[in-house]
């Protein structure tokens, strides 16, 4: 069976978010099983992955997008140091840049990646069992496979839509229409919501079937999807949840190469306070103090805009028995009231951005990982801590709710119910009351190493829905 995951990210060579950890793993993982092929296809960027290893320019065509012609060309990368075959689609303009997002003219970029994709499997007769398309960026594919005669080669192609974070669906005007590829404009309805062109919705009335990133988000998705409940209950038949998987050969604390201390079950409480205290040297905290943690997009959904008030009145209430630290980036208010924080308070520290280097180090060293998200399809973060003997403190909601049990009914974490900042210091306290309690502050260390998080029995559950 030949797979092709479409995608915008994939981890180690373009990461936003919890999307490139998944397409980084899924195909690697899908290939130890046999009779499986799982390739990745995403847009070409100038990262140092890419400047790093060797590409064969494996198809170089062109594709008219509106009035304007494009070049595609698709590169492979020579080893499959990745575990898959990974290809990358350049188109000069568009599909050369730096990130993933934050340009103007994205729609044109999303809009070229899925054109460049079909028409280069088509040009070159190429006929995958399973197109895999991820999020609203390739969540086009589905529609265009069936409806755009440029890409009659593939029509009847099995096609399966994952949704990792459906409040972004790819909503775009109908003028849009005019720079797609030529389609039957009597199929419109296939590609509308509300009087606009809405990818996601499409790929969920267009796609063989379509999964979410763990049960818990699929069954919310029915009452709270913006503006998407009544369509994806209809299509409820189609529907799977899939909870993610970490990477085990990435995410072991024993052998990550991004440590100071590695550790196992056995030693994690030694190990852990030895990386503890070189990180609260390295940032000014106080290690024989509990080290609360953050790491995430600065995003309401994240519940990220909770985080100056959890600061300021957890270490004011706790008399400065903590310590916090927070990585991450996004909202500018966010970022700047952080700031003022990280010199108001010494037991605060803040670094800005993403370091994959970095988070390795909080999550082997921190003692509670807070997620105050008010939406979390699946999360990983609190996959990662557990694995490295670190307490989640989580919401109760989406992926959260289906892996992290409050330790009052025999789990691994502390849950609050609603996303403010109440029920936040008030799941901390608990926290502090927890740490105090060393016997069971240790047990729950070497439980939450025991859970296996890893990706072989969600890759087993997907090859499983392509069969079907």
């Amino acid at each position: 069976m030949i797979i092709y995951h479409l995608s915008t990210e994939c981890y180690p060579v373009a990461k936003v978010g919890g999307l490139a950890d998944v397409v980084g793993a899924l195909p690697k993982y899908q290939n130890k099983i046999n009779g499986i092929d799982a390739k990745v296809v995403m847009p070409w960027y100038n990262k140092p992955f890419v400047s790093d290893h060797e590409f064969d320019i494996v198809f170089d065509g062109f594709i008219h997008q509106g009035p304007n012609m494009l070049q595609v060309q698709v590169l492979k990368e020579k080893s499959d140091t990745l575990g898959f075959e990974l290809y990358l689609v350049r188109i000069p303009g568009l599909l050369d840049r730096d990130n993933p997002y934050g340009y103007q003219d994205e729609n044109f970029q999303f809009l070229g990646f899925q054109h460049g994709v079909l028409h280069w499997l088509s040009a070159m007769q190429i006929r995958p069992d399973v197109l895999h398309c991820h999020d609203y960026h390739t969540a086009l594919v589905p529609f265009m496979v069936e409806n755009c005669p440029e890409f009659s080669f593939l029509k009847g192609v099995k096609t399966i839509g994952t949704i990792h974070n459906g409040e972004y669906q790819g909503m775009m005007s109908w003028e849009m229409a005019d720079y797609m590829p030529g389609f039957d404009r009597y199929r419109w309805g296939l590609l509308d919501w509300n009087g606009l062109i809405n990818p996601l919705a499409s790929m969920i009335k267009c796609a063989h079937s379509f999964t979410t990133v763990s049960q818990g988000y699929l069954e919310e998705l029915f009452t709270t999807f913006r503006g998407l409940e009544s369509l994806v209950r209809y299509e409820s038949g189609k529907a799977y949840g899939i909870i993610n998987g970490i990477d085990a050969e990435v995410w072991n604390p024993e052998t990550d190469p991004m440590l100071d201390f590695n550790f196992n079950p056995k030693n994690a409480v030694v190990q852990k306070k030895k990386n503890k205290k070189n990180l609260c040297k390295a940032y000014g905290l106080r290690p024989e103090l509990p080290l609360f943690a953050f790491i995430g997009r600065f995003a309401t959904e994240k519940g990220a805009d909770l985080l100056p008030d959890i600061v300021s009145r957890s270490i004011k209430q706790s008399f400065g028995g903590l310590n916090i630290m927070i990585l991450g980036s996004g909202n500018s208010y966010i970022e700047n009231k952080l700031k003022e924080y990280d010199y108001t308070y010494t037991n605060f520290a803040l670094d800005l951005g993403y370091k994959e280097h970095l988070s390795h180090q909080i999550y082997a060293s921190a003692d509670f990982l807070l997620m105050p998200s008010r939406v979390e399809p699946c999360g990983l973060n609190q996959m990662y801590a557990m694995k490295y003997g670190t307490v989640p403190i989580v919401s109760y909601t989406g992926g959260l709710r289906d892996t992290v049990q409050d330790i009052s009914t025999g789990g691994a974490g502390i849950n609050f119910t609603y996303p403010g900042v109440d029920d936040i210091i008030h799941a901390i306290s608990r926290a502090l009351m927890l740490y105090n309690q060393k016997g069971m502050m240790e047990n729950l260390v070497h439980a939450n190493m025991g859970f296996d998080f890893a990706w072989e029995k969600s890759a087993e559950k997907y090859i499983a829905l392509y069969n079907s």
